[in-house]
């Protein structure tokens, strides 16, 4: 039977110090007061508890790998985890969009003052209304990251989603979709989808099973370069996907460059071409195809440090554990 967790030391390990202050700074609430549209009065109304929301986002994903576990149903327990997780990321989502529109009525009402009882009210709403969905996207955030942490260790890969962003908490490392992140770099966006930090590029096959290697070289590169962030070729599998296991592992931002595939054939060489014009201070590239050819290569034409790494030069695969948990 599944152990019911009923508090922050029930839950052990499961949630850290770190995930208690996470959950502490996101569920906050700014004002006694609440609006949740413009239709909306505003009420009285609090924030979940903190302790309950970590509580009910770590007892439903254990509980769905704990249920599949050791049975015929086991591989699917990670498909139907990442799909939770992504639920709370799209609901975020939605939020955000909610309160960008607000924020752009705030905007044009500043901008068109009006020192009337009816504007000051209408002011006063907005600025509610904004602030209100702010802190329900920083909550939803909060438990999106912490199942994705979940989903993490249970399955040795990170939560990334099909396509876009996901900017996170403290919980873990920030994934940029490549087009958000030369759109904020081209409109001088906010910090979220714009990190600014010495950039590492990484490349490599979609066949890879040595993460170890990887993971030290990553980790040696990071103690010289603590600010660094990670760019990949965006793979949801293979090499990249090891990367972007040790950027959430290691909470470094990590901006995937993903194919433009308009341009066909040769779209994986024009997204070298783009990695390369970000002009990195290093660089990774494990055995692939011809694109992690052209990538090695283009990073030596540039000057930029580059650590190879070869398929045979593997580690022995190591066969899977029956079960994660004793």
């Amino acid at each position: 039977m599944t152990k019911s967790f009923r508090s922050f030391d029930d839950m052990g390990r499961a949630i850290n110090d770190d995930t208690r202050q996470t959950y502490d700074g996101a569920f906050v609430e700014g004002s006694e007061m609440a609006k949740l549209t413009v239709f909306d009065t505003p009420e009285k109304t609090e924030m979940p508890d903190p302790e309950m929301a970590a509580n009910a986002v770590q007892q439903m994903l254990a509980t769905m790998f704990d249920v599949f576990r050791d049975t015929r149903m086991e591989e699917f327990a990670a498909d139907l985890a990442w799909g939770f997780v992504n639920s709370f990321h799209m609901v975020a989502k939605r939020i955000e969009g909610r309160e960008d529109d607000a924020a752009k009525k705030l905007k044009e009402m500043v901008t068109a003052f009006d020192p009337s009882e009816i504007y000051a009210v209408e002011l006063e709403d907005t600025q509610l209304l904004c602030q209100t969905l702010e802190g329900c996207a920083e909550a939803m955030r909060c438990m999106r990251d912490h199942a994705g942490e979940v989903f993490r260790v249970e399955t040795g890969r990170p939560f990334n989603t099909v396509r876009g962003s996901r900017v996170s908490s403290k919980l873990t490392a920030s994934v940029i979709d490549g087009k958000d992140y030369l759109a904020a770099r081209a409109a001088k966006r906010r910090e979220d989808h714009n990190p600014t930090g010495p950039i590492v590029a990484f490349t490599g096959g979609q066949v890879w099973h040595d993460h170890e290697q990887l993971f030290d070289r990553l980790d040696q590169i990071k103690r010289r370069i603590p600010s660094m962030v990670l760019m990949t070729t965006g793979m949801n599998k293979g090499a990249d996907a090891v990367a972007a296991a040790w950027a959430s592992s290691r909470g470094t931002k990590l901006v995937r460059m993903m194919l433009e595939t308009r341009y066909g054939p040769k779209a994986a060489f024009l997204r070298n071409d783009r990695i390369a014009s970000f002009r990195p201070v290093e660089a990774i590239v494990c055995e692939g195809s011809g694109v992690q050819s052209d990538f090695a290569r283009k990073m030596r034409t540039a000057g930029v440090p580059l650590h190879v790494f070869r398929i045979a030069d593997q580690a022995p695969m190591q066969p899977a554990p029956s079960s994660r948990r004793a």
